[in-house]
């Protein structure tokens, strides 16, 4: 055999052992030798050979004593992945607000920002918007973004499989590689994400869905859409666009949020939907109503998501998750008229941050397949 082969197949098989030894530790750290061993099924010397490898590039960093917790003798040597040795961003940008997330390799925040952003604001104002945001959450953390791994960015709209951009909420946008353009100014890999996708994808890692593996996450705010998860996957459809139930007339989502205009109390600082929510939790006659036609305006279209894939869970997310307490039973009453079965529904647990946390998600996700086909391809921090 050629020695030229023979060398190639042994480089691809140390890049492929190392891979092993990354997938290990990210799913439980810290490990001694020989429960990598175990736990890989390579061999005592082969994992002391790439540690000290992976240790050398930073990937991997020794711990002090054993986790098995061996009492006597000189403790066992263990290692454990360092999560701190690369970050990304998650980025939920839509017409009144940006929310970005600053994250290590565990998906642990380090930082959270909201900003609210002028719905006037031209399509190019706000990529300059966007990219002056996030040169200041890196700056104001000292990270610099040659450090950074990735960056992925929810958006109000359809996203084809080329990263191109359409929406009716940021219309100037439509047709734009946002990716492209944000690369002009961060070196990392750069993602673009329907956010209702995201908003699902937040729920299965850390959320109200994190059990089941077929599950509607309904994100509402100021626009209404659905984000799909089958069979523990995410189903965006051939086009991107599964899920984007607002841009049919006939369901009348567009004026659905009318129903939760309230003209009652608002205590300093409150939103409309905080204000209604308190009031409904009070049992305002004039706020339960307010809901209920809300859910009866909601409920076809759920209705049809339920018929349509039956999922074990429907989340409720985005700016309408303070109405759950007073919105579930009453999406429920009315579902029972339209479906056969109605599943549980529930409450997002992770707040305004569910599309930048989803966003995180995605550019782990993406830092890891580079990161496992080849672990030379990524310089960590150090």
């Amino acid at each position: 055999m050629p020695s030229g082969i023979r060398g190639k197949d042994l480089a691809g098989l140390r890049k492929m052992n190392a891979a092993v030894v990354i997938r290990a530790l990210r799913a439980r750290s810290p490990q001694t030798v020989s429960q990598l061993a175990s736990a890989t099924g390579l061999s005592r010397p082969t994992i002391e050979g790439l540690v000290e490898t992976l240790s050398a590039r930073g990937w991997v960093a020794e711990t002090e004593g054993s986790p098995s917790g061996r009492a006597g003798g000189r403790p066992a040597r263990s290692f454990r992945f360092r999560s701190e040795a690369g970050l990304v961003v998650g980025v939920d940008i839509g017409l009144h607000k940006v929310v970005m997330d600053l994250s290590d390799l565990a998906g642990e925040t380090i930082a959270r920002v909201r900003e609210d952003t002028d719905p006037e604001m031209t399509g190019l104002a706000r990529l300059e918007f966007l990219r002056t945001r996030l040169a200041a959450l890196l700056s104001a953390h000292s990270v610099t973004s040659d450090r950074l791994l990735a960056i992925a960015v929810g958006v109000p709209g359809m996203v084809d499989s080329t990263g191109r951009f359409r929406s009716q909420v940021i219309p100037d946008w439509n047709d734009v590689d946002l990716a492209r353009r944000l690369a002009d100014t961060f070196s990392c890999r750069i993602l673009v994400e329907n956010d209702a996708n995201l908003a699902v994808v937040a729920e299965h890692w850390r959320g109200s869905a994190a059990l089941v593996d077929d599950a509607v996450c309904i994100l509402a705010g100021r626009r209404i859409a659905a984000g799909l998860l089958l069979s523990g996957r995410l189903h965006r459809g051939r086009r991107g666009g599964a899920g984007e139930m607002s841009t049919l007339p006939h369901l009348g989502l567009g004026p659905a949020r009318e129903s939760l205009r309230w003209s009652g109390e608002r205590l300093p600082g409150e939103s409309d939907i905080e204000a209604l929510a308190r009031a409904a939790a009070d049992e305002d006659p004039r706020a339960l109503a307010a809901v209920h036609d809300f859910a009866r305006r909601l409920a076809p279209a759920i209705a049809a998501l339920i018929l349509a894939v039956d999922p074990e869970l429907v989340v409720l997310a985005g700016g309408i998750s303070p109405l759950a307490d007073a919105l579930v039973p009453s999406l429920a009453e009315e579902l029972e008229h339209m479906t056969q079965h109605v599943p549980p529904i529930t409450a997002s647990t992770l707040g305004e941050a569910v599309v930048a946390r989803g966003a995180v998600r995605r550019a782990l996700d993406a830092v890891n397949r580079e990161l496992l086909d080849d672990p030379e391809s990524l310089t960590p921090m150090t």
